[in-house]
């Protein structure tokens, strides 16, 4: 049995909380960690929460109330690692029938909180967890990023989960048939229209800059999804609506990224980071998979991709901020607007952004990668720096000429073979064993900077979160 260290122990026993229930909780941890079944962890997460209820709510307690609360969290977080590392992938296989049943990741989540109460969170406690503020919560959401982590180690399970999710969504297939028959759709935050052959997806959240949140990434991957299997798009053009934002009153901008306003006040999912990457990014980048759902989890991983693609051009009027930045990394062609920047600022916000710290270094090299990712540096369109993520820079009023032009230009070359190439160059410069590795360091680190209370003091810090209402 592994013994709690003296660093996390202390803590919990120096809080003023009952002594016997302090103690009756770090036995019980013991006992999950020794044994690591469902029954005796789930005791020990039982009595862990028992003593956060004594406590003041998380931004309120005092500061040996708040090393209490961490060491408790953080204690119940490793024992529940480990009990995922023996139970994670055996759960994996028996909710998707050995593979033959894809699933998404918001319900793989789910099944598996109903057969592990507790261990993980239930939709419902979630949902009532989101009226706290995010510097109030104790951490449920750890558990998802803790299972999904384990699932991404395994290479079976985690190239299953990550064909699951690339696979339309059921209300994209849903939509299909009215979408080809109109060549329009209004997802309310997003929209997409056909215009000759290309698929023209806007962003619309006026009211907060376009941000990439919660209310969006739905949307946006439905229409990208649309854009995808409409049989005569041959080219996707993505970019952000004319917006009412009293700086921007009437202008397009791209995308300010995630929406802090709406993580400050605890309604940002942790889950809502999975969708854009396993999801959205992802389709953007490798295309959706259409093919028989009948597959396995013992397929050979090294098989080529065999998703449906299209070329993609993002067009950035004013800027690409975070979440913004993070598209254009997916994205074949990227048309700037001049004087236009793009920018990075997740590490100063709290939390890690996206893919990026795998895609950006391919485009800037890693010395300047590690300027933007590190030490927030923003890179200006118009400068040598900015050419190597856009690879046109135009005045604003000629964007929709460029963006013409080059639509034009792809397509009328024959579009030969852009799919196929698109996979050539990714089995060199992303495979998807690369992408499902990352994967696992990305679903566990982000899960904690989601819950820490360094995030909160950034947003206060940087984002004046306290005064900014949704």
């Amino acid at each position: 049995m592994l013994s709690i260290p003296r660093e996390q122990r202390s803590p919990v026993l120096a809080a003023a909380l009952p002594r016997a229930e302090s103690e009756a909780f770090l036995l019980s941890r013991d006992d999950a960690v020794a044994t690591l079944t469902a029954a005796d962890l789930r005791t020990a997460i039982r009595n862990g929460r028992a003593l956060l209820a004594r406590m003041p709510l998380r931004s309120q307690r005092t500061p040996a109330q708040k090393a209490a609360g961490e060491a408790i969290v953080h204690l119940t977080a490793d024992a529940t690692w480990r009990f995922f590392r023996r139970h994670a992938v055996p759960m994996y296989r028996e909710l998707t029938r050995e593979g033959a049943r894809s699933i998404r990741v918001d319900a793989l989540l789910w099944e598996a909180a109903a057969r592990w109460p507790d261990i993980l969170p239930a939709q419902a406690e979630l949902v009532a967890e989101s009226d706290r503020m995010q510097a109030d919560k104790d951490g449920l959401e750890i558990h998802q990023g803790l299972y999904v982590s384990q699932v991404m180690a395994n290479p079976q399970t985690g190239h299953h989960l990550i064909r699951s999710m690339l696979r339309p969504r059921t209300e994209s297939l849903e939509l299909l048939p009215q979408f080809v028959e109109r060549g329009y759709a209004d997802l309310g935050t997003a929209r997409i229209e056909i215009r000759g052959r290309a698929g023209h997806v806007t962003i619309h959240n006026e009211r907060y800059l376009n941000s990439e949140d919660d209310t969006v990434v739905g949307p946006l991957e439905i229409a990208t999804d649309l854009a995808l299997l409409h049989p005569e798009v041959k080219i996707g053009v993505l970019r952000g609506s004319v917006v009412d934002h009293p700086k921007y009153q009437g202008q397009r901008v791209f995308c300010s990224g995630i929406n802090l306003t709406r993580i400050y006040q605890g309604k940002q999912s942790y889950l809502s980071f999975l969708f854009r990457n396993m999801g959205l990014h992802s389709k953007l980048y490798r295309g959706v998979l259409v093919e028989d759902e009948s597959d396995c989890l013992d397929a050979p991983i090294e098989e080529p991709e065999r998703t449906l693609e299209k070329l993609w051009i993002a067009v950035v009027d004013k800027f690409a901020i975070g979440g913004g930045c993070q598209l254009l990394l997916v994205a074949d062609y990227v048309i700037a607007e001049t004087g236009s920047y793009f920018s990075l600022p997740a590490r100063k916000e709290g939390f890690l952004p996206g893919t990026s710290n795998m895609r950006l270094p391919r485009l800037l090299g890693e010395r300047l990668a590690r300027e933007a990712l590190l030490f927030d540096r923003t890179f200006r369109a118009d400068t040598p720096e900015g050419r190597l993520i856009a690879n046109e820079v135009v005045p604003s009023d000629e964007m929709d000429l460029a963006v013409s032009r080059r639509v034009e230009s792809a397509i009328g070359s024959g579009m030969v073979s852009p799919g196929a190439n698109r996979k050539a160059i990714r089995q060199q410069t992303e495979p998807l064993e690369a992408f499902r590795r990352y994967l696992t360091t990305y679903a566990f680190e982000q899960t904690f900077c989601h819950l820490s209370d360094q995030l909160i003091v950034n947003l206060e810090k940087h984002w004046n979160a306290k005064h900014r209402k949704l």
